[in-house]
Parts: C-alpha cells; sequence; structure tokens
C-alpha cells in the first residue's frame, strides 16, 4: 500500500542549468576523456630517457634516478635545446595532447562569452556555485592562461622527459578546479575548488622525474600547502561557528542583520582564512614554498602557477573578504595591508638581488602578488576592477616570460642562469625582443599592460584613502625595475661567459613554432592592452557591478 502511494508521488528532480556550469565541465570533461583515451592507448616510449621517467614512482628509482644522472648524459644523444631532432613517432602524441588541451581550453573560452550576454547569473546546486560576471572573468583568465601555454608543451615535454598526457590531463583538472573556486557562493564548494586545483598543481609540479629539484619542488609545495589548507578549513569552521551559515551570501546577510555576539570567534576565523588564502596567492610571509616551487617545478607548470592558480586565488579573496566580508573590512582591511606591503617589499628587493632567471621571475610573481593585494586591501567595486584587470593583464605577460625562459632552459630544464641569456640580443634578437617586452610590462613602463593594471591598482588605494600604500606600491615598482634591467643588460650587454659550455651558449636553437606562437602572442596582447586598455578596463568595471 505505502509502496503504491510512492510510486504515485511525483520525484522532483533538482533542476541545473548545464549550459551555464560549461566553463566548469568542459575542462573537468576534457580531462577525464584525454585520460581514459591515453591510457587505452599508450604512447610509444620515448628512448631510455621516456623509460626511466615512467619507472621513477618510488623513493629506491627517485635515488636510482639521481645517482644515474650523469651517466644518462653520456649515453643519451642529446637533442637540440628546443627538441627538433625528435622522431616523429614521439612527439606526434604529445602534439595531439597539446592540441586536445588547447581545443578544450577554447571551446571553455567560447562558452564564457555566449555565458557572458546572458542577464541573469547562473546558479547551481541550491546557489552554491554561481557563474556571475566575476566567476566569467577569471574564468577567462583560467582558460586563457591554459590556452597560451598549450603550445609550448610537446617539444618541451619530450625534451625534458616529462610525460606530456600527464601534464596535460592534471592542468585541465587544475583549471576546473580554478573556475569552480572563482564561481564558489559557499565555502564548502570554495574548499572543493580549491583542493582539485591544489592537488593537480602539486602533481604537476614535480613531474619532470628526472630533476631531484621538481621532487623536491612537489613535496615542499604539497606539505605547505596541506598545512595553509588546514587553516583555512579551521576558519571556515571558525566562520561557521559565529555566524551558523557556510554559504557566502547568507554570511553578508547575517554580518548585515545581526550583531555578532562571538566577535572573537569570528575575527579569529577571518584570520585563519587571510592565511589560507594568502598561501595561495604566495603573499609575504607565506610566500617561501613559491620560489623553489617555481624554479623547480617544470617551466610551464610554472607559467600555469603564475597565471590561473594565482587568479583562482585572488577570485576566492574577492568572494570572502570583499563580498562576504565586506561590513567587517574595517577589521581584515589592516591585515591586508600589512600583507599588503610586506609582499612588495619582498618581492620586489629579493627579485633585484638573484642570479638566474627564473628565480627573479618567481619572486616578480611575489611582487604582482603585492600589487594585487593592493586593489584588494581597497574593499570597494574600483578596486575589485583594478584586481580583475592586474590578474588579465599579468596572465600573458608571465605565461610569454616563462616560455621563453623554457625555450633556453636546456635538456633538463636547469639552464635558466642570467649566464644563459648572456648575449641574447645578438644569438636571437627576436627573442631578446619579445622577453624585453615583456619585462617592460612588468616594470610597468607606459603603453604596456603592466603601466595600466599598477596604475589602477594604485588608483584604487588612493580612493580608499590608503595613500602609504600607494606609496610603498610605487617605491616596490622602482625597486623591481631594477631587477628586470639586470635582464635586459644581461642580454644585450653581456657576453657568453668563458665558463659555460661554449657548444651551448654558442647553439642556436630552433623555438618551435608553438612556443613561439605563444610569445607572439603574449606580447601582442601586452601590448594592445597597454596602448588601448579600454575593452578590458570596461569588461573588469562589468564584472565588478561598475
Amino acid at each position: 500500500m505505502m509502496g503504491t502511494v510512492l510510486a504515485q508521488l511525483p520525484v522532483r528532480t533538482p533542476s541545473v542549468d548545464w549550459a551555464g556550469l560549461l566553463p566548469v565541465l568542459l575542462p573537468a570533461a576534457g580531462a577525464l576523456v584525454l585520460l581514459m583515451v591515453r591510457s587505452l592507448v599508450p604512447s610509444r616510449p620515448g628512448g631510455r630517457a621516456g623509460r626511466r621517467a615512467k619507472q621513477v614512482h618510488t623513493g629506491e628509482a627517485v635515488a636510482r634516478a639521481a645517482r644515474e644522472r650523469s651517466e644518462q648524459e653520456r649515453e643519451e644523444p642529446r637533442p637540440d635545446a628546443s627538441g627538433s631532432h625528435l622522431p616523429a613517432q614521439v612527439l606526434v602524441p604529445a602534439v595531439l595532447d597539446a592540441v586536445w588541451t588547447f581545443a578544450v581550453a577554447v571551446a571553455g573560452l567560447v562558452s564564457v562569452a555566449v555565458l557572458w550576454q546572458r542577464d541573469a547569473d547562473v546558479e547551481a546546486f541550491g546557489g552554491q556555485l554561481v557563474m556571475d560576471r566575476i566567476a566569467l572573468f577569471v574564468a577567462a583568465v583560467v582558460l586563457g592562461s591554459v590556452a597560451l601555454a598549450a603550445p609550448t608543451l610537446p617539444r618541451y615535454c619530450r625534451r625534458v622527459g616529462v610525460a606530456s598526457a600527464e601534464l596535460c590531463v592534471l592542468a585541465l583538472l587544475a583549471a576546473a578546479g580554478a573556475v569552480v573556486m572563482a564561481g564558489a557562493a559557499d565555502l564548502i564548494v570554495l574548499f572543493l575548488g580549491l583542493e582539485t586545483m591544489s592537488i593537480a598543481a602539486y602533481v604537476m609540479a614535480a613531474l619532470n622525474l628526472r630533476r631531484l629539484e621538481s621532487l623536491e619542488a612537489g613535496l615542499k609545495y604539497f606539505v605547505l600547502g596541506a598545512f595553509s589548507t588546514a587553516f583555512l578549513l579551521f576558519g571556515i569552521a571558525l566562520v561557521y561557528g559565529a555566524t551558523g551559515t557556510t554559504n557566502l551570501d547568507g554570511i553578508a546577510g547575517y554580518l548585515d542583520t545581526y550583531i555578532v555576539l562571538r566577535d572573537g570567534m569570528l575575527l579569529a576565523g577571518l584570520a585563519m582564512l587571510l592565511v589560507g588564502l594568502g598561501f595561495k596567492v604566495a603573499a609575504a610571509p607565506f610566500h617561501a614554498w613559491a620560489p623553489d616551487t617555481y624554479v623547480g617545478a617544470p617551466t610551464p607548470v610554472t607559467a600555469l602557477m603564475a597565471s590561473a592558480v594565482k587568479a583562482a586565488g585572488f577570485a576566492a579573496l574577492i568572494r570572502v573578504f570583499v563580498e562576504a566580508l565586506g561590513t567587517r573590512a574595517d577589521d581584515w582591511r589592516p591585515a591586508v595591508f600589512a600583507l599588503a606591503c610586506a609582499t612588495l617589499a619582498v618581492g620586489s628587493v629579493l627579485a633585484a638581488v638573484q642570479s638566474d632567471a627564473k628565480r627573479i621571475l618567481a619572486y616578480s610573481s611575489i611582487s604582482h602578488a603585492g600589487f594585487i593585494l593592493v586593489g584588494v586591501q581597497a574593499a570597494s567595486d574600483e578596486g575589485v576592477a583594478a584586481v580583475l584587470f592586474y590578474l588579465a593583464a599579468y596572465a600573458p605577460v608571465a605565461v610569454g616570460s616563462f616560455t621563453v625562459v623554457a625555450v633556453l632552459s636546456g635538456q633538463r630544464d636547469d639552464r635558466t642562469g642570467l649566464d644563459t641569456l648572456a648575449g641574447l640580443g645578438t644569438r636571437r634578437p627576436a627573442l631578446a625582443l619579445g622577453l624585453t617586452i615583456l619585462l617592460l610590462a612588468q616594470a610597468g613602463v607606459p603603453f604596456t599592460s603592466g603601466f595600466v593594471a599598477k596604475f589602477s591598482v594604485i588608483a584604487a588605494a588612493v580612493e580608499a584613502r590608503s595613500y602609504w600604500l600607494a606609496v610603498v606600491a610605487m617605491v616596490s615598482a622602482v625597486v623591481a625595475a631594477f631587477a628586470y634591467l639586470r635582464v635586459v643588460v644581461a642580454m644585450y650587454f653581456r657576453d657568453p661567459g668563458d665558463e659555460a659550455d661554449t657548444a651551448e651558449q654558442a647553439s642556436k636553437p630552433a623555438i618551435g613554432i608553438g612556443a613561439g606562437a605563444v610569445i607572439v602572442v603574449a606580447v601582442l596582447l601586452t601590448v594592445a592592452m597597454g596602448v588601448v586598455p579600454g575593452v578590458l578596463e570596461s569588461l573588469s568595471s562589468t564584472a565588478a557591478g561598475l
């Protein structure tokens, strides 16, 4: 009887606008499809390096790989720095992996463009995931970074010995997690997106199994990342205890309506959340993992970490602090002020004293995080618009700069010192010109995207009456310019040192079609955003609600 009654009752299923979730679904589904296909149809091993890279799965094998490094260098044929002498049967599978990754990322960008035209935001799963303008803007930055970095992967992976399929799958999964972070309307969903992105990033950082530095980078990133995640979870628990909800709109509404009786619990939760998210964006003093991880990780992975991962972290900061906790801005703005000052100082000063190009770019990324924190500290719509503009402007600069380093980094991805760049203006003038433009953008030279981005965040700080923070930002920009100037001087005014490997210094490795296209597109975007910034300013202002 009861079964008959229940059978006659209508079954209400949740209504989900799956089309509105395409920016999340496409990279996630693309990663799963690629994983399944490449598991069923494995690529032909790429010689001894490929076999050894696949065998290094245990601590004993890692130690053996380190002992055999010198033997491997003597026995293996050395292709040129671009991998152009690799056989077609080795390179083609990696090209297909990269093409698939690029196609999925571009499809995600198309879905973002279509959803941008909608008047209403897309809400899913009871409003816990929202594809509003901010989420779509950050999704475009994340997917654009993946699409821009994808063409560099085939030759790099086969030259260095990194499994291209694994890297492409992890990059797409990280992108999916980053988009979830950008659209999270609940602290639990934010945590899920962050962990999806972070776990993929941990593995990507350690993918170069032929370098102990890469394994060290992945381990350090994982251990410190897990530690910061504990702070984040503790902060979520405390905020829930103080407000009774993890929904961001619910938190904002509660703080607007009621007097918080557990104010100490709420403030402790804010501090814990700031520590957890500060780690993800490499804000000082939570930046210690970034330089070693950026240097040790495969260079294309470093490019994604500096662009896509950083964009997702700042999207989370905007969601939590500016939107949900905006009414308590007087409580958290001083802390963000201190973080921004420390991050600007540490990133700029330490970048100026490095002797490794990749490490200079790593500390430069920390400095850029400080500039973006200036916009977050403003706690205003203008500040949010400036943050979004900065994220979009910095992404192609970061990917392009690290791509140049990847081209010159050698067979093991470890030739990244300034000596590698010595005389580049004479040996490879086009490559040197591209890197020069990208470095000028990072320095904030007029008619580049970096100038407009820095001006935007400083203007937001001035409008929020954070005058001292604006002064610190301008001074740090001058200090950081010295670091970029050292790289330019090395390229145009220094000759290759005698202590360097003469054969490698004198060689002119082919850049490769993929890497060359990435550098050209990055330079064009950088100049276009600086000369005609109105389009991006309009999009970022619309996303911020101005």
